[in-house]
């Protein structure tokens, strides 16, 4: 589940001819940071509008559900041939928007459940398991740089985006379901930490994002087996085509694409890296003045190994606060 955040339109200032070029290049040039390195990237998440200016106070709570089907392998270094796997997923988010020295900020945490079934081929052997349980929770802060203040109600109802950089640090718990003597696991029992950069600018009614991440994992001690498990650095690319329609719903179009995260199992390297590309939408609509329903869906398409399988998403969002 992604965590999303979405308001209304606001009003639009033209341009000079050469400053949008400028956007532009700068929207380009942070995009193919993320796409032009092809030995150092792995899965991205697909979520548009994370750098919405939010009014500060203003606080969050989502339940979602998500099916996912196709070939999920939840650990890079596994060795299994024709997996596949119809999986069932439910995530509580908690998140508040706040002041960071006068910019704007937010502060989220993620808890996931998931229950499916796998099968697959391993040592010529047709297997089949079910998991159900806790996930990896995630905490994340984030700031936007620039282009988005700090702001209160009042002062929220004059702001007009053009363009906006933000940073935010996103870390995995291990905390989740998790079995040294089995191959699938719904916990990865390791750290991972994920910083991204991005940048957004308005144009009227549409919104043109790129983001590019690294992602850092420390060491699986207790992998499949005995052994000690190590995954290279992966770096991300994506990017948003979004359009606001009336009564403050919107649309987006998301691509992303990752390639890395070759991973080694006591010193010995895997065949396990990973390049794959994702397409997919979101589509967003308010409920009420405090309520929302967001629908969201992609595909993926390996090059080389990963996952590759299509999910679909539905979250209730409730939000309260800001004065």
């Amino acid at each position: 589940m992604k965590l999303e955040f979405s308001f209304g339109n606001f009003g639009y200032k033209k341009q000079h001819v050469p400053a949008m070029r400028i956007y532009l290049y700068l929207l380009l040039a942070l995009l193919l940071t993320g796409l032009l390195f092809p030995d150092k990237i792995r899965a991205q998440e697909l979520e548009p509008r994370s750098l919405t200016n939010v009014p500060v106070g203003m606080n969050f709570v989502m339940a979602g559900y998500t099916w996912t089907q196709g070939n999920i392998l939840l650990d890079p270094a596994l060795s299994i041939e024709d997996l596949n796997a119809t999986v069932h997923g439910i995530v509580a988010v908690y998140a508040r928007s706040i002041n960071v020295f006068g910019k704007s900020g937010k502060i989220d945490a993620v808890l996931p459940y998931a229950f499916g079934n796998w099968s697959g081929v391993q040592n010529q052997e047709q297997k089949y398991t079910s998991r159900h349980g806790l996930g990896d929770p995630r905490i994340r802060f984030s700031v936007n740089l620039y282009g988005s203040p700090a702001l209160n109600m009042e002062e929220y109802k004059s702001y007009r985006q053009r363009t906006i950089v933000g940073f935010n640090m996103q870390v995995y718990l291990p905390v989740g379901q998790y079995f040294p003597d089995r191959l699938i696991n719904l916990g990865s029992n390791r750290f991972t930490f994920k910083p991204q950069l991005g940048i957004s600018h308005r144009f009227d009614k549409w919104y043109l994002e790129a983001y590019t991440n690294i992602w850092l994992f420390t060491i699986n001690k207790e992998f499949y087996g005995g052994g000690e498990m190590k995954q290279k650095p992966v770096i991300t690319g994506k990017v948003h085509v979004i359009r606001s329609l009336s009564k403050g719903m919107w649309i987006a179009a998301n691509a992303g694409y990752a390639d890395g995260g070759t991973a080694s199992v006591n010193g010995v390297e895997r065949e396990s890296h990973i390049s794959t590309f994702r397409v997919g939408g979101t589509f967003a609509i308010p409920i009420g003045l405090h309520h929302s329903l967001k629908l969201f869906g992609f595909t993926t398409s390996r090059q080389d190994k990963g996952s590759d399988y299509e999910l679909l998403s539905l979250a209730y969002q409730f939000r309260w606060g800001g004065k």
